[in-house]
C-alpha cells in the first residue's frame, strides 16, 4: 500500500491523518475537536471569542477526552474605533419592527490575539496555534513559538502565502475562495482566489489545502496538487458533535447555494443565503467593518433563533455543502482518511 504522498504534515504534527478539523466559531467546539482527533486528526478550537479563562478551560475539556495534536486558532485583525453605524441600524429598522424588537446592548466583540490569550497559550501548550488575518506581532509571536507551539499561518493569495512563508510559519492553509466562513485576508484588498491556483504556489512550507473539501475525492486532487493536508470544515457541520443550529444542518446537503456576504460581521464570508442576504444583497456598503457589523443583528438574531430560524444568522458553509452527510465526527474522518488512501493507491 502506498500510503500517504506526502508525511511532512504528519511528521510535523503527530497526527495520524493529514486532515485538520476547521475551527468554527458558532459551529465547532469541544466535542468536535475531541472527536476529530480520536479519528488522527488534528482538533480545532475556535478560540477568537472565547476569554483566555475558557480557553484554558475548553482546551483541557478536549485533552480528557482525547489524545493528539490540538490547535488552538485566533484572529489578528485589526481593531478599529468603534464606527458610526446608524446607515447599518437604519436599513435594519423595517426587520426590527416586523420582528418586535429593538436595538439592544452590543455582544462581546471578536478582539485580536492579545497578551492575555498568549498567557492562555502558555498555559494550554498546545501543539499547534493558527492564526487567521496574519499574524501577531514579533513579541506575541514570539511568546507562542516558545510555548513549542507549530505556528500556521492563513492565506487567501500568492502574496499572503508567500508573505507567510518568509515570516517563517510551520505551514500555511491555503484558504481557498470555495471555503465557508470569514476569509481571512490580510494584503491588499478581498481577491476570491481559487483553492487550485494557491496549490500551485511554489513556496517551501508544507501547505494545507481548505476550501470546498467534503470528500475523499475532494482531498485525494488536493494531496495530488501538492497540499501536505487539508482542512475541513462543511462536511464536519452535519455531525452530531457541531453545535450548528437546526436551521443551518437543515441548508447542508441541498442545493441552497452559498455567497461572499459582509452582511453578518461585516467582513467578508461564504455562507447559505438566508432572508437578510435576499433582502439586503450579499455585499451591502453601508455595513460597519469587521466585527463591529454582528452588534446590530443581534436582538434580530436571538429572537429568529429562539423561533427555529435562521434568517439573520451567518450560516457558514463552503462550495460542497450540497455534498455532505449527517454522521459522527469520529466516523467521519476515518472513512475519509480510508476512501482517500483507496483513491491514491488506485491513481
Amino acid at each position: 500500500m502506498r500510503g500517504w504522498p506526502d508525511r511532512r504534515f504528519l511528521d510535523l504534527t503527530g497526527a495520524s491523518v493529514p486532515i485538520v478539523q476547521a475551527p468554527m466559531a458558532g459551529a465547532g467546539g469541544v466535542a468536535l475537536s475531541a472527536a476529530a482527533m480520536r479519528g488522527g486528526a488534528v482538533g480545532s478550537l475556535p478560540c477568537a471569542m472565547l476569554t483566555p479563562a475558557q480557553v484554558i478551560v475548553h482546551a483541557a475539556e478536549v485533552r480528557a477526552e482525547a489524545d493528539g495534536p490540538l490547535n488552538l486558532n485566533f484572529f489578528c485583525h485589526a481593531l478599529a474605533p468603534a464606527p458610526d453605524d446608524s446607515a447599518w441600524r437604519a436599513a435594519l429598522q423595517p426587520f426590527y419592527e416586523e420582528e418586535g424588537v429593538v436595538p439592544a446592548l452590543s455582544p462581546p466583540l471578536r478582539r485580536p490575539f492579545d497578551a492575555a490569550m498568549a498567557e492562555a497559550v502558555e498555559a494550554v501548550r498546545p501543539e499547534i496555534v493558527s492564526f487567521h488575518f496574519a499574524l501577531p506581532g514579533a513579541a506575541l509571536l514570539a511568546r507562542v513559538r516558545a510555548s513549542g507551539a507549530l505556528v500556521f499561518g492563513n492565506a487567501t493569495s500568492p502574496a499572503e502565502m508567500r508573505w507567510l512563508a518568509e515570516a517563517g510559519v510551520d505551514a500555511i492553509v491555503a484558504q481557498g475562495s470555495e471555503a465557508g466562513g470569514h476569509a481571512g485576508w490580510f494584503l491588499d484588498r478581498h481577491r476570491p482566489t481559487p483553492l487550485a491556483e494557491l496549490l500551485g504556489v511554489d513556496v517551501p512550507t508544507p501547505k494545507i489545502a481548505a476550501g470546498g473539501i467534503v470528500d475523499a475525492a475532494d482531498i485525494a486532487a488536493a494531496l495530488s496538487a501538492g497540499a501536505s493536508a487539508v482542512q475541513i470544515g462543511t462536511a464536519y457541520l452535519a455531525t452530531p458533535e457541531s453545535t450548528a443550529s437546526a436551521p443551518h444542518r437543515a441548508l447542508l446537503g441541498t442545493a441552497a447555494e452559498t455567497v461572499f456576504t459582509n452582511l453578518f460581521s461585516g467582513g467578508v464570508a461564504r455562507g447559505l443565503r438566508n432572508r437578510l442576504i435576499d433582502a439586503l444583497g450579499p455585499i451591502n456598503p453601508v455595513v460597519p467593518p469587521f466585527p463591529y457589523a454582528s452588534a446590530a443583528l443581534a436582538p434580530l438574531r436571538a429572537k429568529a433563533e429562539a423561533d427555529g430560524r435562521g434568517d439573520y444568522s451567518p450560516l457558514w458553509a463552503g462550495t460542497g455543502a450540497a455534498r455532505v452527510r449527517a454522521e459522527p465526527a469520529e466516523a467521519l474522518t476515518l472513512r475519509l482518511a480510508a476512501e482517500t488512501l483507496a483513491q491514491l493507491e488506485i491513481a
